[in-house]
Parts: structure tokens; C-alpha cells; sequence
């Protein structure tokens, strides 16, 4: 693919982030955040460690505080060539000093903080024997909003991402399926996506015949037959930002009911599409897919939620599930995947990325839903 390279985000974007995810903490009666490595500490400050340690890294946000990001000493001069660093103060600490109370210096004793769903329990229960008075809660309950409506630059990076993985599926249609098995299509899709400007590949579901009836089958080594249908699931990071779409092949010409249900899902994946506009509750687009599923008599076959959200990974809030109640948002981007799961037999799921628009939705991904026919 070509097209102009995604122009980096600044310091003044990653200030803005990190004074949004103060204010949002404010708003839910916290007394801040702390970030450990991972999507969100890469979304509010450009920073992903080379290696994950035993070492505490951590973020500090607080309401009416400049953000100061606690980093051991040797991790430093990294940390300060973040693409967020001008935005942040560093506080290091060396080897043999306590990290814990260096971090506690700059909470409230009493406090309720948001701490990363990944943070090492290691060290929240250093913070807590340091602090005792300190009470937490899982950034993703106490925010689950934090990182799910995108700004124009941020949509842009998805949309690239969505159009690689559309390339992507044109190209692994024209390689031979019959006779080779799930994982050498699987390295072919890999390939392709990175052909395509992808850094990072997070999956690549290849489920043929029986085991497309398994949503997270992945890729075996089993042989595809003519006569099977086969589930493509794809995605990963490009540019920092994901993609996840899902078609359904087909080897040779379908019988009758693998043509019905591939119809039905189509059908329910353009009605979960046609729920998505600003105001309604996440709840209706997964109620909107599941109920043309419901109605033609599959329903205890669909069985996972119709979409999840997508951003700096490709598994994040809002989900399309029953009781998500989160009213959407220009700006969101999430799947939209209803399936039909045959035990035994064969499996149907479609899926394209939607972003939330000012007066409905729109598609991200863009390639043809039809049951497309492979050699």
C-alpha cells in the first residue's frame, strides 16, 4: 500500500491525553491514576519499555499535578526519549532504594487511585504495605472510557489499519486453500499483513470445517478440503493502532444450509451496522445482530457477545454485549461480529471495525461480505 506516513503524535497531544485522564479521574472521585507499561501508558505517553521487569515503572496522574512517570534509573535516558517525555516530569530511582516510597511520595495517603488491569500485583501490594490508608480500583472499571473515543488523527490510524487488513483479505483469497493446512494460511495471512504496513500481528484465525464451529480456534494442522468452509479472523497493529476483520470462505461451491447461514449472518452483521449511531446504548447493536439470529430459529448458536472495542490494542472497551448500557460516541471504533457456530459441523462469522459518526456509522473495513469461493 502506499500513502503518506502517519504523522507522529507530539508532546502537546500527549499532554492533553494525560490531562484528560486527570480530569476523567477527578470526575469519578479518584485521586488519580497510576499507569503501568502497557496500552495505556503507551496511549498517554509514547512510552513502552524494551523489557517489561521486576522493576516498578509507573505513571503518576493526579488532578491539579503535573504527571511525573517513576522509572528506575538504568530505564531513564529511555523514558526520556518518549515522544510524550516533554509533558511529564521523570522521577527515577536506583537499585537498591525503595521504589514504593518514592511513588508514595507523590499520592494522597488516603487516596483511591485507578491502577492498570495490568499492573504486577507485586507492586500494588507494595503500595498498599507503604500506604495502608490507599484504596484501588481496576482502570478499566473505574474508566472504561478512557481510550474509547478517538480524535481525527487517531481515526485516521484506523482506517489505514482497517484498509491494510482489507488488502490483506483480497490477496489470501487468490492463494491455493485445498490440500494445505490452517497453519500454512496462516503464515501466508501473517505475511500479507505485514506486507501491508502491519508491525505487529495479534492473530490470524484460519478455522476450517469442523473447526470453524470454535470462534477462537486459531490455526492446527489440519488439512482444508474442498467442500469446507473456512472462518479468516485477522488483525494486529499498524502504526500503533489495530485492526480485526472476519470473513467466511468457502472451498468450491457451498450445499444449500452453509449458503443459508452464511446469508443469515450477513443479514445480522448489516443490522448490528445499522443500530451503530450516536446516543444509543452498546447493548442495542449487539440486540439488533442477535435478534435476525434469534428469529431464524440459531440463536443458542451465537454464543459471544456482537463486537468489542479497538484503539492501541485490539481487544478494549465498549463492548456490543446485553447490559452494556454506555451510550455510543462519535469517535468510538469497534467490531460489529455476529456468528453462527455449528458444532461438529462448520462456523459463520463476519466482521468489519465501525466508528460511531455524528449521524450513524461507518465502516472501516470495506471488503465484500458475500461468501467469497476458494481453490
Amino acid at each position: 500500500m502506499t500513502g503518506s506516513p502517519p504523522v507522529p503524535f507530539t508532546a502537546a497531544d500527549y499532554r492533553a491525553r494525560m490531562d484528560r485522564a486527570a480530569r476523567a479521574a477527578a470526575d469519578a472521585g479518584l485521586a488519580g491514576l497510576l499507569v503501568a507499561p502497557g496500552p495505556d501508558l503507551v496511549w498517554l505517553t509514547g512510552y513502552a519499555p524494551t523489557a517489561v521487569t521486576e522493576r516498578l515503572t509507573v505513571l503518576v496522574l493526579a488532578p491539579g499535578r503535573s504527571p511525573v512517570l517513576v522509572v528506575p534509573t538504568l530505564e531513564a535516558p529511555d523514558a526520556a526519549k518518549a515522544p510524550g517525555a516533554d509533558a511529564l516530569t521523570l522521577r527515577d530511582w536506583t537499585d537498591g532504594k525503595d521504589p514504593y516510597a518514592a511513588t508514595a511520595a507523590l499520592l494522597d495517603a488516603t487516596g483511591r487511585f485507578g491502577i492498570s488491569d495490568n499492573a504486577w500485583s507485586m507492586h500494588l501490594l507494595g503500595l498498599q504495605k507503604t500506604l495502608p490508608d490507599t484504596t484501588y480500583a481496576s482502570l478499566t472499571d473505574a474508566l472504561p472510557m478512557l481510550r474509547a473515543v478517538k480524535d481525527a488523527a487517531e481515526l485516521d490510524l484506523m482506517a489505514a489499519a482497517g484498509a491494510a487488513a482489507d488488502a490483506t483479505y483480497e490477496e489470501i483469497r487468490k492463494v491455493p486453500f485445498a490440500g494445505r493446512r490452517e497453519s500454512d494460511v496462516g503464515t501466508d495471512l501473517a505475511d500479507l499483513l505485514r506486507q501491508f504496513g502491519h508491525s505487529q500481528v495479534d492473530f490470524t484465525i484460519v478455522a476450517s470445517g469442523p473447526n470453524g464451529a470454535n470462534p477462537h480456534h486459531e490455526v492446527g494442522d489440519r488439512v482444508i478440503q474442498r467442500g469446507d468452509m473456512i472462518v479468516l479472523d485477522f488483525g494486529g497493529l499498524k502504526d500503533g493502532y489495530g485492526s480485526d476483520t472476519s470473513r467466511t470462505v468457502h472451498v468450491g461451491e457451498p450445499d444449500d444450509e452453509e449458503q443459508r447461514v452464511h446469508d443469515l449472518v450477513r443479514e445480522a452483521q448489516e443490522a448490528g451496522f445499522r443500530a451503530v449511531r450516536p446516543g444509543v446504548a452498546c447493548q442495542e447493536v449487539d440486540r439488533a445482530a442477535r435478534a435476525v439470529i434469534d428469529d431464524a430459529g440459531y440463536g443458542p448458536y451465537f454464543i459471544h457477545r456482537t463486537g468489542h472495542g479497538i484503539g492501541v490494542t485490539t481487544h478494549e472497551p465498549p463492548y456490543m454485549i446485553e447490559g452494556e448500557e454506555q451510550p455510543l460516541v462519535p469517535g468510538m471504533c469497534f467490531s460489529v461480529e455476529p456468528g453462527i457456530y455449528l458444532p461438529g459441523r462448520f462456523g459463520v462469522r463476519i466482521e468489519d471495525i465501525v466508528t460511531v459518526t455524528q449521524d450513524g456509522g461507518r465502516r472501516l473495513n470495506n471488503t465484500a461480505r458475500e461468501m467469497a469461493l476458494v481453490d
